[in-house]
């Protein structure tokens, strides 16, 4: 007689069971740039929506080179836009004898807003939505007869909103060619401070180290930011300024720029 307590016994014995194995998640790690190692602008500035206009014609005789997207982000010019020594900020450089774009007769190193990867122009208005920038810089020379530079601003189809400027000393808010509230009276070369634009409701809030310091009513359309170094003066053309020297230049240091859209 078979014993069925032997067979189970065996057959039991004979099964190889299987044992899940261990699955292991790897959460990867966010990709850090030391600063150290980095290169370009883009390494310190989110470049994805700007352009870049530089005061020189490398490009097309006569006519200001662009920088836009995807060559941006690999884009540095030892000259006018670059890293400064810290690799914490961007240095845009625009000197007094540069090339200039066509509507203007002062040169710039300056970023343009753009949408859509920066394959588009920027184009909003000031009744609907919120539009929001937001820059910490500092600016580290000024031309030396007309010592001017405007360092943020809202530009529309045809003119400038409202601008933040300085002139020699005194840092204040434009607005479009009337001055407006003064934000230092004895700005120094090389201190940091922020300023921020918030349009909405068809005005602009100007805010300065965090604080609001003046509110702006403007109806607007086709509307844009610009950030970066635009000297105004010139050594030559319509815009010349006497005794001004073609190497005198106006310098700014970026080092956080921030565009929101709501």
């Amino acid at each position: 007689m078979i014993n069925i307590s032997l067979v189970v016994l065996l057959l039991a014995s004979c099964v190889t069971q299987q044992v899940p194995e261990k699955v292991t998640t790897i959460i990867a790690e966010p990709v850090v740039i030391r600063v150290a190692d980095k290169n370009f602008p883009s390494e310190v500035l989110d470049l994805t929506n700007w352009k870049l206009n530089t005061p020189t014609d490398t490009q097309t005789s006569g006519k200001v080179d662009e920088y836009k997207q995807p060559v941006l982000n690999t884009f540095i010019d030892a000259n006018w836009f670059h890293l400064n020594n810290s690799k914490d900020g961007v240095v845009f450089k625009a000197n007094t004898g540069g090339v200039t774009t066509s509507g203007s007769g002062y040169p710039r190193s300056e970023l343009r807003e753009m949408i859509n990867s920066g394959n588009t122009n920027a184009s909003w208005g000031s009744a609907s939505g919120i539009h929001t920038m937001f820059i910490e810089q500092a600016i580290t020379h000024l031309p030396n007869v007309k010592p001017h530079i405007v360092i943020g601003q809202i530009h529309d189809a045809d003119h400038d909103i409202v601008v933040f400027r300085l002139e020699k000393k005194k840092l204040f808010i434009d607005l479009n060619g009337k001055d407006g509230p003064v934000l230092d009276n004895n700005y120094s070369l090389g201190k940091h401070f922020t300023v921020m634009f918030k349009v909405h409701d068809n005005k602009v809030d100007c805010y300065y180290n965090d604080a609001l310091v003046y509110s702006h009513n403007a109806i607007f359309s086709n509307a844009y930011f610009k950030a970066g170094a635009y000297v105004q003066s010139s050594c030559k053309g319509t815009r010349k300024v006497i005794d001004e020297s073609c190497d005198a230049y106006g310098e700014v240091e970026i080092y956080k720029l921030r565009v929101e859209h709501d």
